[in-house]
């Protein structure tokens, strides 16, 4: 049930069915307004949004693109009332959606020709009167909506963008750990084969960014943001060394797909290549997946891992440095490998804390 809570769209979902029924209830308080009160309904759903910042702006953005519409609107009539209203109407469209194109609306932009078309069509015989009761109770919903969203757990997004980075995380080291038992069992996949798995990646890393981006927009005006300061602050970071060891990690794999350095003569130092090599992947993988330490004050499993990922390393830095074999494809190909292994590390601020035993 709590997880089922934390859901961004059942908090929506409360955020706004409680916004709507505050709206109506406010303005049907209002004699002039009362049967209108489904406009401030409408404002008050408008404007609850996964964040502060994105309600606020939603909510005036909409109501300014109501407004314009209006405006439009009473001019275009103004000037064609000798016209039919068909062409009066294809006409105020028209204008309106070319009015859209400013940036400045976002997503508000079609309640422009929307609010347009209303007045056109029902307002025009008082469009003072129309405008103040559409737009005025739609203001009035809208700021219900920024107010419930800022007051009824106010979102920071958190849940969702820790799930997103763990699914990201997991993919990455599965990621290493098939190209680490392709390299053992001699059958490494067809690039072919490999760029289609990699797409489940990208879809997740895209998911990722997107999840950070609304974290970072949650923290803007919340009230809250200062108590899961720290929170949000990992999250950021924890994406962006993620995001930035994908792309080391695809780059590293792709040249083992390509080229199979195990097989172009390298061998020949020490008959292992493949299986240093896959050390290597296999130990970056376990880097990945545990992402902080345990304790400060004694070796814990990340400790382990990144102990097991730096030697694996240095086993194939070793090797690299060893090598007397002419062929500079292969040769070249493991060099970048090796380097890319080296930067993830570094990226992932794996670094041996405490001396290991001999």
């Amino acid at each position: 049930m709590i997880g089922l809570v934390q859901r961004p769209w059942v908090q929506r979902g409360v955020r706004a069915a409680l916004a709507a029924g505050l709206a109506w209830q406010v303005a049907v308080l209002i004699p002039v307004y009362a049967d209108f009160a489904y406009y401030a309904a409408l404002g008050a759903v408008i404007a609850v949004h996964p964040t502060v910042a994105d309600s606020a702006a939603t909510a005036w953005r909409t109501v300014l693109a109501i407004l314009t519409g209006f405006g439009l609107a009473v001019v275009v009539h103004e000037l064609t009332r000798a016209v039919p209203t068909a062409p009066t109407l294809a006409l105020l469209v028209a204008l309106a959606i070319a009015v859209e194109q400013l940036r400045l609306w976002r997503d508000a932009a079609s309640w422009v020709s929307f609010a347009a078309v209303l007045m056109l069509t029902v307002g025009a015989a008082d469009p003072a009167q129309y405008a103040l009761r559409y737009a005025g109770l739609t203001l009035l919903g809208a700021a219900i909506g920024v107010l419930v969203t800022s007051v009824l757990f106010p979102p920071m997004q958190l849940t969702t963008a820790v799930q997103r980075i763990a699914a990201t995380r997991s993919l990455l080291a599965g990621h290493l750990d098939t190209i680490a038992a392709a390299l053992r069992s001699a059958r490494v996949p067809a690039p072919s084969e490999w760029e289609a798995r990699g797409a489940e990646l990208d879809r997740a890393l895209d998911l990722m960014r997107a999840a950070e981006t609304v974290v970072e927009r949650a923290r803007r005006a919340n009230p809250r943001a200062r108590r899961w300061q720290g929170t949000a602050a990992s999250i950021r970071e924890q994406s962006r060394a993620l995001d930035r060891v994908a792309v080391l990690i695809d780059d590293l794999t792709m040249l083992v797909v390509e080229f199979q350095p195990h097989r172009q003569g390298l061998d020949r130092v020490d008959d292992g290549t493949g299986r240093i090599l896959a050390d290597a992947l296999d130990g970056l993988a376990g880097v990945v997946r545990i992402p902080y330490h345990a304790t400060d004050s004694e070796p814990d499993e990340r400790d382990a891992a990144i102990a097991t990922a730096v030697a694996a390393a240095d086993r194939l830095t070793a090797l690299l440095r060893s090598s007397t074999i002419g062929d500079d494809e292969g040769f070249f190909a493991l060099g970048a490998v090796t380097v890319g292994m080296h930067r993830a590390l570094q990226t992932l601020e794996a670094h041996v804390r405490f001396a290991q035993p001999a």
